[in-house]
C-alpha cells in the first residue's frame, strides 16, 4: 500500500470536506495508518519480536543494545520516542532461553542512546540522560531489575557541561582501562554538527563516580577534509587496532554538498561514497584525540548507519552487522540519496579494519528500490549484537509496515549460526519477494 501524506489526501476530498479540514485530518490519517499496518503481504516479523508499538504513528521504538551476562541470560535495551508519555525512557528486557521469548524487567526514565555491558559482577548502561543531554550510566546487580539512580557526580552523572550525543555503541577494556566513544553535539542552524571524543576510566575504578572518568580532547570534522552535505560523523566505535592502539571508528555521512563533483576529495577519493568511515587516534592515556585526513578516512560498508565493530579472537578478525547499500541508481538529491537505505542487513568482516568484506545478508527486503524516508515503511537499523559461541546474536530496530523507514514499530532478535562459515549464497531470500509466513 503505498503512503499518501496529508496534502496529497486532500486533493482527492470534495470541496465541502475540505473546508472542515483541521477535523477531518485526524480521522482520515488515522484510517490510512490503520490499513497500512493491517497490510498483509509484509507477513510476519522477521527474527523474534522483543518489543512492539502499541501506537505506530506516536510511539517508535530505537537504540537497541544487546549483552549476555555471566549466566548465559540475555539482556536488551531500547528507547521510546515519538509523542507519547513515555517518549524518554529506556526499557531492559531479559530472555532466559538465549533469546526465543522475552519479558520486560524495567523501564528508566531520562535514559536515552544507551549500551548495555557487564563488568565488575553487575550490568550497566551507559548513554545520555535525553537527546543533547548529560552522559550518566547506571548499574544493577540482579540482572537489570533495578538499577542505581543518576543523581550527582558521585551516583552517575558523569558529564553535566554539554549537550551530548551517542549511539548504542561498544563498551571495550583495554589496557587497564574502558572506553566509550561520545560526541558533543552543537547544532549549526538546520546542521547536526558533531565534535567526537572518548570517555575512559581505569577499569578497576568507581564507574559511578565522574572523577574517575577521563574526557579526551574532542575532534569536529571539517568540509575541507569531506566536502560533503554535512560534515558530520557520530556513534564512534572504540575499538583496538592489530598494533593495539585504541581508535575511534565513526559513522560519516557522505551525501555531496550542493553542486558538490560526486567524487570524494583528497584522501577519500578512491573510497567509494556512503562507504567512507572515520577514524581517530585515540592516546594511550585517553586525554587526546586526533584525525590525520590523509590516512583517517577508511573504507567501511555499512558506514551510512550506525554499526557495532567487534573483535573475534578465533577468526582474528573484527566483524560488523551493517546496512548495506545495494542501490547507488537512485538520484544524488537529498530525499532520494542512496544513503536512506536501510533495507538489507549485511554480516561483513575485515582482518586490519581498512579492507571489509562481505559475507552474508541477513535480512532483506526489496533490496533494488529508491528508498525514500517519506514512503519507505521497511527498515532494520542500529543492530547491536554480541558473540555467542560459534553464533552471533543481534538485536534491530526494525520498521515492519511502519510510518516510514527511520520510525521503527519494533525491536526484533536475530540469531546467526555458525558465523564464521556463511557466505554470501548461504543469504536467505529477499522477503518482499517470499513473505516470512
Amino acid at each position: 500500500m503505498k503512503y499518501f501524506d496529508h496534502f496529497h489526501l486532500a486533493k482527492f476530498m470534495p470541496r465541502s470536506v475540505r473546508a472542515r479540514w483541521p477535523i477531518v485530518l485526524v480521522v482520515v490519517t488515522g484510517l490510512a495508518v490503520s490499513a497500512l499496518h493491517a497490510d498483509a503481504p509484509l507477513g510476519k516479523v522477521p527474527g523474534t519480536v522483543i518489543a512492539a508499538s502499541s501506537n505506530s504513528i506516536a510511539m517508535f521504538l530505537s537504540s537497541p543494545s544487546l549483552a549476555i551476562l555471566p549466566g548465559g541470560n540475555y539482556a536488551a535495551s531500547y528507547d521510546i520516542s515519538g509523542k507519547n508519555p513515555r517518549a524518554g525512557h529506556t526499557v531492559i528486557c531479559t530472555s532466559s532461553d538465549r533469546g526465543k521469548t522475552w519479558g520486560q524487567l524495567a523501564e528508566l526514565t531520562s535514559q536515552h542512546w544507551s549500551t548495555l555491558f557487564t563488568h565488575q559482577d553487575a550490568l550497566w548502561l551507559l548513554g545520555v540522560s535525553t537527546k543533547g543531554g548529560r552522559i550518566q550510566i547506571r548499574r544493577s546487580t540482579d540482572g537489570g531489575a533495578t538499577w542505581t539512580t543518576p543523581e550527582d557526580g558521585k551516583s552517575g552523572v558523569l558529564a553535566a557541561d554539554g549537550k551530548f550525543h551517542c549511539g548504542p555503541t561498544p563498551v571495550i577494556v583495554h589496557a587497564g582501562r574502558i572506553w566509550r566513544g561520545f560526541e558533543e553535539f552543537a547544532p549549526k542552524g538546520n546542521a547536526r554538527i558533531f565534535a567526537a571524543f572518548m570517555l575512559s576510566a581505569p577499569a578497576n575504578a568507581d564507574l559511578l563516580n565522574a572523577a574517575s572518568w577521563t574526557r579526551s580532547t574532542a575532534v569536529t570534522s571539517k568540509r575541507e577534509w569531506l566536502n560533503v552535505r554535512t560534515p558530520s560523523w557520530l556513534e564512534g566505535n572504540a575499538v583496538v587496532t592489530p598494533s593495539g592502539a585504541l581508535v575511534d571508528i565513526l559513522r560519516v555521512e557522505s551525501h555531496p554538498a550542493p553542486g558538490a563533483d560526486l567524487e570524494l576529495p583528497g584522501a577519500a577519493r578512491n573510497i567509494p561514497r556512503f562507504e567512507v568511515a572515520a577514524m581517530l587516534q585515540i592516546s594511550k592515556d585517553g586525554r587526546n584525540a586526533s584525525f590525520d585526513p590523509a590516512r583517517g578516512f577508511i573504507h567501511f560498508v555499512g558506514s551510512e548507519s550506525k554499526f557495532t565493530i567487534r573483535y573475534d579472537p578465533v577468526s582474528r578478525r573484527y566483524w560488523s552487522v551493517v546496512n548495506r547499500i545495494t542501490n547507488r541508481r537512485s538520484g544524488m538529491d537529498f530525499e532520494h540519496s542512496p544513503h536512506h537505505q536501510r533495507n538489507v542487513i549485511s554480516l561483513t568482516s575485515s582482518a586490519d579494519l581498512r579492507d571489509w568484506q562481505e559475507h552474508y545478508r541477513l535480512l532483506r527486503y526489496a533490496e533494488g528500490s529508491v528508498v525514500v524516508k517519506a514512503t519507505s515503511q521497511v527498515g532494520f537499523q542500529y543492530p547491536d549484537w554480541q558473540f555467542d559461541g560459534e553464533d552471533i546474536v543481534a538485536v534491530s530496530r526494525t520498521s515492519w509496515g511502519g510510518v516510514n523507514y527511520h520510525d521503527a514499530n519494533h525491536i526484533t532478535f536475530h540469531r546467526l549460526e555458525h558465523f564464521r562459515t556463511l557466505t554470501l549464497a548461504d543469504s536467505p531470500p529477499d522477503l518482499a519477494g517470499n513473505p516470512v509466513q
